[in-house]
């Protein structure tokens, strides 16, 4: 019995969906590559309506389309750009309400003769709104309705029928996209700012982890005065756990550190440690973070001086805490 097909035999399944799938790809490429081309006047009014916009931006569509408007909204919103989406059979249910004269309308349709699209239209015109249309024909209702029109049409869809939306809802994917992107650009949306938006995401933690977060605090952090012993400096290290000791001045300034390579390093040299006071085998003036500096500075620090600690001092040299790498680790900020 042929085997032709079986789940996890990839080597022997027929080359009809190979082709398929690459003939799916290829299509949709050049239906995105195509846009390129046609970007324009058009579009930088585009840009120019939104970055001008008092309002937010709304971003229309249903079926296919929808689910396309819907994921322009996101992006746009996660990206400076103040947006939502609003399902066009909702709109003209009662969700027109949620647009004020102050917004401006993405309007979504390929055939761009989407009948709940056409019928708010009028209405969005009315209060004063602007509308952006981005549809697969230039010489549609809604194109012609548009303030602006953004031309996504495609020379075939990627279904072997030419019928179910592929090729073309990946264009009004890639042109929302390249508008999404245009704006952050032009607002001088940063890193910083990305983060604020996704605050829940690994780009937020390592951006808005301050080093007070993450360190941990002076009272658990192992300290000697610098007339100790090496002796009962390494019960300190021994009973703290970080592999350092913090070494402190009279006056409760920090002084120095104590770490397991300082240690190796002064048995090569001195031999017989037992009666050598901690103050001349430490690190002198060692690297120090502040705690309101952001965690991702500490994990430049130890990278770029090759550490695993660092201790957390205040302006005044006093300590706050110390940072390890396991604890940056933990809070996911590496």
């Amino acid at each position: 019995m042929s085997q032709t097909g079986t789940p996890g035999s990839a080597s022997r399944l027929p080359p009809r969906p190979i082709e398929m799938a690459r003939r799916v790809l290829q299509i949709e490429a050049d239906a995105v590559a195509a846009l390129s081309g046609r970007l324009g006047e058009d579009f930088l009014r585009a840009v120019e309506l939104i970055l001008a916009c008092r309002g937010r931006v709304i971003v229309c569509g249903i079926g296919k389309s929808g689910h396309v408007a819907r994921k322009i909204a996101a992006t746009l919103a996660s990206t400076g750009t103040p947006a939502y989406f609003v399902h066009a059979a909702e709109a003209i249910h009662g969700d027109l309400g949620m647009i004020t004269r102050d917004d401006i309308l993405i309007a979504l349709s390929n055939s761009g003769e989407t009948d709940e699209l056409l019928t708010i239209v009028p209405l969005i015109k009315r209060q004063g709104g602007r509308l952006i249309a981005i549809t697969g024909n230039p010489a549609s209702s809604l194109a012609r309705e548009a303030d602006v029109h953004l031309d996504a049409s495609v020379k075939e869809e990627a279904c072997s029928l030419n019928l179910a939306p592929t090729a073309s809802t990946t264009a009004a994917l890639a042109l929302g996209d390249a508008l999404a992107v245009a704006l952050l650009d032009a607002r001088g949306f940063g890193a910083e700012d990305f983060a604020r938006s996704h605050p829940g995401g690994a780009l937020g933690r390592r951006l808005l982890t301050h080093v007070s977060d993450v360190m941990r605090p002076a009272e658990k952090v192992p300290c000697v005065p610098e007339t100790q012993s090496i002796i009962e400096a390494l019960a300190a290290i021994s009973s703290g756990g970080m592999g350092m000791v913090a070494v402190m001045n009279s006056d409760g300034t920090l002084s120095g550190i104590f770490t397991d390579g300082d240690l190796r390093r002064a048995m090569q040299k001195l031999g017989d440690l037992r009666d050598t006071p901690v103050s001349q085998v430490m690190t002198r003036q060692p690297r120090t973070i502040a705690p309101q500096r952001l965690a991702v500075e500490g994990v430049q620090l130890m990278e770029e001086h090759k550490i695993t600690q660092l201790l957390v001092i205040d302006a005044d040299g006093r300590l706050c805490g110390a940072l390890n790498m396991h604890d940056l680790f933990r809070a996911k900020v590496v």
